[in-house]
């Protein structure tokens, strides 16, 4: 029997999967029933978010494209002429161009996600029902007129449909992991401020020109921002690289002999979710995951290596000097210095280290206490046992439960009695 927490997020990722492929049907038969209305300018629209998709880089965003389908979605003029899409064609075309751009991807195993692509099929979805049926009522006209009150209310339609994204894309990543709504609203509320401002802007900025110049609006208007999109995609390549180089290093003390293999993305990886279980936010879930993976460099100064690595079990004043070398090593790598922080503090009583070190440290001490089990199937209640009886003294409980929690969710330690927080 799954967990009711498991069962809840599988209804929300099937709910927000089908919503999606229903209004895509919906869109299909309607198109089938009545024709696309205005062709040409649907075709132009498609095309060019298209050329937003096929210069994505791989499950990345695609700003191009998402301002395009924004853009066609508020579209309610070309030029002189009045339009006459309504919602089932925003969505078909979006859909298609988004299918259509994602199979060169798709073909080399890097697409977006089926969730990734409902999420913004029923985002630009809910744009077009804000607008289209608003505007070719006459509602529109009535209440704002053309002038600038219809730019702010084109404004506002896109600051709401950017609350629909976060709060759908929270909403997903809540129902896979089981992470707190809240952080997770937030970081997403976060992103927003970024690309995604200058996205809704594009689609606003795309929208009025398109009514008063035409068709010739697209070319002019989008090359910045496509511009701006490969410039996003070779950040996102260097940024890819820089964490693998980093990943790398840290492998440095497995080669060595100094830590057991897989020892620094075991760790990595369980301090990310637990600091997501903790709210931290994107950015110190990104510090954290660099501190995770470099914490034991400090052990290549030792001349005999620690026996599995396990520095948990080191004196004081040994995991100390391990500590103040592994930082001094992090600062030559170009790293931020809160990591090289975070790694120096490593020894220090918990109550004195920040909240990532906490974390980083708890997580260490469990893989090196699992791996001193033999990672049978007692390894991980007795390391989990043992971080309990070092709650209050050498790590913090709150951490030592969001731990629990994150390893109950992923099949290990049921059954363990953590000590209520504090």
């Amino acid at each position: 029997m799954r967990p009711a927490r498991i069962r809840r997020g599988a209804v929300v990722v099937r709910a927000v999967r089908g919503g999606a492929l229903l209004l895509v049907l919906d869109a299909l038969v309607q198109t089938v029933r009545h024709g696309v209305e205005q062709p040409g300018i649907a075709l132009a629209f498609w095309g060019l978010m298209c050329v937003g998709e096929l210069a994505r880089h791989g499950e990345g965003p695609a700003p191009l494209g998402t301002a395009g389908a924004l853009a066609y979605a508020l579209l309610g003029h070309c030029g002189s002429t009045p339009t006459g899409h309504g919602v089932s064609q925003v969505v078909l075309v979006t859909v298609g161009a988004f299918a259509a751009g994602a199979v060169p991807h798709l073909a080399r195993g890097r697409g977006p996600g089926l969730d990734r692509s409902a999420r913004r099929v029923l985002t630009v979805a809910f744009a077009a029902v804000c607008f289209q049926p608003l505007y070719h009522s006459g509602a529109v006209e009535r209440w704002v007129g053309q002038g600038p009150w219809f730019a702010l209310f084109l404004v506002v339609l896109l600051v709401l449909t950017g609350l629909c994204e976060a709060v759908l894309g929270a909403a997903l990543v809540r129902a896979r992991t089981g992470y707190p709504y809240a952080p997770l609203l937030r970081d997403e509320l976060r992103a927003l401020r970024g690309i995604g401002s200058a996205v809704c802007a594009s689609g606003v900025v795309l929208a009025l020109a398109v009514a008063v110049v035409g068709l010739w609006a697209l070319p002019v208007f989008c090359v910045p921002l496509l511009l701006t999109q490969l410039s996003f995609r070779r950040y996102g390549e260097v940024r890819e690289t820089y964490r693998q180089t980093i990943a790398s290093l840290a492998r440095s003390t497995e080669i060595a002999g100094y830590t057991r293999p897989g020892h620094a993305r075991r760790v990595a990886a369980l301090a990310s979710a637990v600091g997501r279980e903790l709210g931290l936010d994107a950015e110190d879930l990104v510090l954290l995951e660099y501190a995770a993976l470099m914490h034991d460099i400090g052990q290549l100064s030792l001349v005999d290596p620690v026996p599995a690595g396990a520095t948990a079990s080191l004196p004081a004043a040994e995991q100390r000097r391990i500590a103040l070398l592994g930082g001094a090593v992090v600062r030559q790598t170009g790293v931020p210095a809160e990591v090289a922080l975070v790694v120096e503090h490593q020894a220090d009583p918990y109550r004195e280290q920040s909240l990532t070190a906490r974390i980083v440290r708890t997580v260490n001490a469990y893989d090196d206490f699992a791996g001193e089990c033999g990672g049978g199937p007692g390894g991980p209640l007795s390391a989990l046992e043992q971080l309990r009886l070092g709650t209050g003294c050498d790590y913090q409980s709150e951490v030592v439960e969001s731990l629990a929690r994150v390893l109950r969710r992923r099949g290990l330690g049921h059954g363990v009695a953590l000590p209520p927080p504090g």
